[in-house]
């Protein structure tokens, strides 16, 4: 069993969970969607996220969920969200995932959490519940859980709980977070991996302040490998030249509610998923979205050329 530790790095791609028309889980096209992400580059995978619709799921929903992607992903990492609004939950997911050979668990600090002491304490008892030997993802992303994490708080947490081997930094603003996180491990403190998300819109900035790669969804998961790979070989100009090729549609799938149905398009467009649904409550593209997507597409098509 591959799993993660403090030195991970290259890009784990946040998958999506593919559904048919009539909201039921699409077992072909999970293994479809798997090989398409590891064809195009990806080191890893991280499955029922926020945007893997993953509080829409039952928990034997979730569970059939990892099951299929861990057998296709044929001892490749797969690290499984496991967020729960109540420690039961999450305690019983993370054990059947890990029994089944996930890489990690990323947990989420629920929106109930607002000073420092609150959220130390939230996460002893996370370990506590999943047990120190199970590899964990902290998801700092205050965008979405109205959850603020200090540099500081952040670094008690690391020093207090070794199992805590990653970061998924989505804070925003966020890169001198990277920064000051990684001038404290050149003090002493423990070093830990650093994954960004937020769809990729700073990763160029974010490995220059020293993240590790990327894990977030795009529908051109090969972006994030080719600016990953780029910019660790120091070729800086040329990871940015591929970064702002895909920069057009990187925007419009950042829209607030939008994007997933964006994304689903995409993928379903390039063979990922066989069905653009997501499972209801869900926003469905107008015709002028799909028109617009489509001509950013053809746009990028005419620009990209890829570096060696």
């Amino acid at each position: 069993m591959s799993v993660i530790t403090s030195k991970t790095k290259g890009v784990f791609v946040i998958a999506v969970t593919p559904f048919r028309h009539d909201g039921t889980i699409d077992p072909g096209s999970i293994d479809s969607m798997v090989d398409f992400y590891f064809e195009k580059g990806a080191d890893g995978l991280t499955i029922l996220g926020m945007m893997g619709e993953a509080p829409k799921l039952t928990l034997a929903e979730s569970l059939a969920v990892a099951r299929l992607t861990l057998a296709r992903a044929s001892g490749k990492p797969v690290i499984v969200g496991v967020s729960a609004p109540g420690l039961a939950a999450l305690g019983e997911l993370s054990g059947k995932v890990m029994d089944m050979g996930a890489a990690g668990i990323m947990v989420a600090p629920p929106a109930t959490l607002r000073t420092d002491e609150q959220i130390i304490n939230y996460y002893r008892h996370v370990i506590d519940t999943v047990g120190a030997e199970t590899p964990v993802v902290l998801q700092d992303f205050p965008l979405s859980t109205g959850v603020q994490i200090s540099t500081k708080t952040l670094g008690v947490l690391f020093t207090a709980h070794p199992s805590i081997v990653m970061l998924k930094h989505e804070d925003w603003p966020g890169l001198q977070k990277i920064s000051d996180i990684r001038r404290a491990e050149a003090q002493g403190q423990r070093p830990v991996s650093i994954l960004c998300g937020n769809a990729g819109v700073f990763l160029p900035e974010e490995m220059q302040r020293g993240a590790d790669g990327a894990m977030t969804g795009f529908a051109y998961p090969e972006m994030m490998v080719d600016v990953v790979r780029l910019m660790n070989a120091g070729r800086v100009e040329e990871a940015h030249d591929v970064f702002d090729a895909y920069l057009p549609l990187i925007r419009y799938e950042q829209q607030p509610g939008l994007g997933l149905a964006v994304r689903k398009y995409l993928l379903a467009k390039r063979g990922a998923i066989s069905c653009a649904a997501q499972r209801r409550p869900g926003i469905m593209l107008s015709e002028p979205a799909v028109n617009e997507i489509e001509r950013l597409v053809a746009r990028q098509d005419r620009r990209l050329t890829f570096p060696a």
